[in-house]
């Protein structure tokens, strides 16, 4: 289903998370609700429709933040747990920093090193492409409690059904570790592939003492609405 947005451009000036609140406000006005329309942003229910079911509207121009969560987020949600395996190795890849940032800054080599291991065996565990849709419904959907992925591109609201996003990535992603570059070794990151093109990223945050040891996931646009189309 697309619907065209109504008024204006947001202004570009704005902060990502207030671009994102605009959006998801202007399509809520779309479907014919209120300014106070219902919400649970913590569920990733950036909109309740009428009829019940919630979206997870995204609008970023180049990549869409799925979740940043710390060590006790991972190891405390049961869905992540269930995932054969994949919990662990998420806790696995934080722990392979120390707790303290400063100690991570003396010597950032040798714990990108230490991450190599668990992020090969995250990897090797996402070439089952049934975890892979797995790990992507818990992270995307939360296992189907947000019904749709509403992607706001060029003036429309593009909205996809959570099953059948779910199935097409799974089917069509490749799974593989990031290489070398820069000062990184190889292997610091897990990428979801698209005709070669990255369009899932899974690393670990390490910039700056207040998003110390976070697990990142996110989407890049463009790979990501080609599965769409």
């Amino acid at each position: 289903m697309t619907m065209r947005r109504r008024g204006g451009t947001p202004d570009q000036a704005r902060a990502y998370r207030q671009q994102g609140h605009d959006d998801a406000l202007l399509f809520a006005l779309c479907l014919g609700l209120n300014n106070d329309y219902q919400r649970d942003p913590r569920a990733k229910k950036d909109v309740i429709d009428p009829s019940g079911d919630a979206h997870s509207v995204k609008s970023g121009k180049k990549k869409w933040q799925v979740f940043l969560y710390s060590r006790s987020r991972i190891e405390t949600d049961y869905g992540f747990k269930s995932l054969n395996g994949i919990g662990q190795l998420l806790l696995d890849c934080l722990d392979a920093f120390p707790r303290e940032y400063a100690e991570y800054q003396q010597n950032k080599l040798e714990y990108k090193t230490r991450l190599q291991i668990p992020m090969r065996k995250l990897k090797d565990r996402f070439q089952n492409k049934d975890l892979v849709k797995a790990f992507l419904s818990k992270s995307i959907f939360n296992h189907g409690e947000v019904n749709y992925l509403t992607i706001f591109d060029n003036d429309l609201f593009h909205v996809y059904w959570h099953e059948e996003i779910i199935e097409v990535m799974g089917d069509n992603l490749t799974v593989v570790n990031s290489k070398s570059r820069a000062n990184n070794p190889d292997s610091q990151k897990v990428l979801f592939k698209y005709n070669n093109r990255n369009t899932i990223e899974l690393e670990i945050r390490k910039s700056g003492k207040n998003h110390y040891r976070e697990l990142l996931l996110h989407i890049i646009k463009k790979p990501c609405t080609a599965l769409g189309n």
